[in-house]
């Protein structure tokens, strides 16, 4: 039944990307080769609600030690106020072939981050280097698996990182010429239908990506699913497209986008089938871990999927009480103490 609980996951952290307040921006640094897009709102997650009462303390705890200290002081950078965005765009055939390229947007001491890339080359002259391209000074870096990563500093403007050098003087030229973005037009569409205020959302260009998908999909038969309409629509999909909203509670999001209207019908209607046996079965699960009750609870009641034109859209909401309960039984704070 690994097919069958894999599938209960999904459908347990999905959600349709409701209509946004405002269209988020494309980004003109990203290359015209990419292919999914990543976007979070640092900002805005560290302001909410959900944030402050769970996470906020323990993300000041690592910050203030010792070692972070000193890292961030030389850098002249604290991140809980001075980075507001990060965009990374990527694409390639595997994770062996992927490039990427990063903008952290903010306020950053260049001059402080380069004298410390400068002292890091020559601690670490093996991991860490300074190269020249033109009239720009480069922070050369060396990965975990040996692969060279870039990253460019200047005043008063984002900081961006790439995998490649050329894709990174690239950026640079995009962001210093402020040029137009050079995204397709698919994945331009795709990015102004997510939502600008979001804490994250994530979208992607899957059509003849995605191929055949590995895997016995017909023990769903016994959740009175067809396994195989959902193994076809998943390898047809033409887009997917995430969200994630942090505030007084929870909102996670997926939509996944298929060739027509009659496939997206189609395979909308074996996913609420899933969802409809996950509410069933989520419950008998989690009886035994009281924790999670106040979670399985929230998903049980707001779990929901729908067919809108093309796209397969799942939603679910998830209360703060029941996520600070299911990630160690935090009680409530009174707010009128």
């Amino acid at each position: 039944m690994r097919i069958v609980s894999r599938f209960l996951m999904v459908a347990l952290f999905a959600t349709a990307v409701a209509a946004p307040s405002r269209a988020a921006e494309v980004d003109n640094l990203l290359p015209k080769e990419t292919e999914f897009i990543v976007q979070v709102n640092v900002k805005q997650m560290l302001e909410s609600d959900i944030v402050k009462k769970f996470a906020l303390g323990h993300l000041k705890q690592v910050l203030e030690g010792m070692d972070a200290q000193k890292v961030l002081a030389d850098l002249g950078l604290d991140p809980m106020k001075d980075i507001e965005k990060i965009t990374v765009g990527a694409w390639g055939k595997n994770q062996e072939d992927m490039n990427a390229v990063f903008v952290v947007r903010g306020t950053f001491d260049a001059k402080k981050i380069m004298e410390a890339a400068q002292t890091a080359a020559k601690d670490m002259a093996d991991k860490v280097s300074i190269v020249e391209e033109g009239d720009l000074k480069l922070i050369k870096f060396i990965g975990d698996k040996g692969k060279p990563g870039y990253i460019a500093v200047q005043d008063g403007k984002p900081i961006i990182a790439a995998t490649d050098k050329k894709l990174l003087t690239a950026s640079v030229a995009a962001l210093n010429d402020k040029a137009k973005p050079a995204l397709s037009k698919e994945l331009t569409a795709l990015v102004m239908k997510q939502d600008a205020k979001a804490s994250m959302f994530m979208c992607g260009v899957t059509e003849g990506k995605v191929g055949e998908i590995p895997g016995d999909f017909s023990q769903l038969k016994a959740l009175g699913v067809d396994g195989d309409t959902i193994k076809k629509g998943l390898g047809k999909l033409n887009s997917m497209g995430m969200t994630l909203n942090l505030g007084k509670e929870v909102v996670v999001a997926i939509k996944l986008g298929m060739k027509d209207n009659d496939s997206a019908d189609e395979f909308a209607g074996e996913i609420k089938k899933l969802v409809t046996a996950a509410k069933t079965f989520l419950p008998i699960v989690g009886g035994n871990q009281p924790n999670f009750k106040a979670l399985i609870d929230d998903v049980s009641k707001t779990l929901d999927s729908d067919s809108k034109e093309k796209d397969v859209v799942l939603t679910v909401k998830l209360s703060a009480d029941a996520i600070g309960q299911a990630a160690g039984g935090e009680k409530k704070q009174d707010d009128d103490k």
